[in-house]
């Protein structure tokens, strides 16, 4: 991606979620009380991930798990996991938990549309090719959050779905967004932004 398309796009996400959040203020309100109501804890989980060049980041979600779930299990959900809320379940189906990410586009630490941010712990086993997802901003969306949106179910029906997430979906889910590093213009952006909005309806 060369230096204007970066500009455009840097301009294009500021602008665009900034009109989001302002769109869905009165949704981003209900949705915290009743994350409130529905279980001890703070509102939005806060996860270090690892962003554009290798710097690390906190990601912004509403807060769909018990207190210190990751304390209880592993890094990935899997299924019906027992550490959802009631209201967890809900938020996670229509991706409602990924709303807060517009405050980390609007910082700058992502994009609307790019890779999807990894913990520490799987970026290590990047290899130095796919260590090329680096080089942009992560994204709310991207080509492998369209393919993987039932992640979750996928994960509950194989035998060990660390390795699994690891060996076979995270490798998937590189290609595709070095697939989507060389294809990146703002048009295909709106085209991912338009078809995730679809696919979550």
């Amino acid at each position: 991606m060369n230096v204007v398309n970066r500009a455009v796009k840097r301009i294009f996400d500021f602008i665009a979620s900034l009109i989001g959040v302002i769109i869905i203020s009165p949704i981003l309100i209900v949705v915290a009380i009743c994350i409130k109501l529905d279980s001890k804890g703070n509102i939005l989980f806060l996860q270090k991930r690892v962003g554009k060049n290798g710097e690390p980041f906190y990601i912004y979600k509403f807060r769909t798990m018990v207190t210190d779930a990751e304390k209880l299990g592993a890094q990935i959900t899997v299924g019906k996991d027992s550490r959802i809320t009631k209201v967890g379940a809900v938020l996670r189906k229509y991706k409602i938990d990924e709303l807060p990410q517009l405050f980390n586009v609007l910082k700058g630490d992502m994009s609307l549309v790019g890779p999807r941010p990894e913990v520490p712990k799987y970026v290590e086993l990047y290899t130095e090719e796919e260590r090329k997802v680096l080089e942009v901003r992560p994204g709310i969306t991207d080509l492998a959050s369209l393919r993987y949106r039932d992640e979750n179910d996928i994960l509950a029906k194989v035998e060990n779905p660390e390795e699994y997430y690891i060996n076979v979906i995270m490798k998937d889910k590189l290609k595709l967004n070095l697939e989507y590093i060389e294809k990146s213009n703002i048009i295909f952006d709106i085209y991912l932004i338009i078809k995730t909005i679809i696919k979550c309806i």
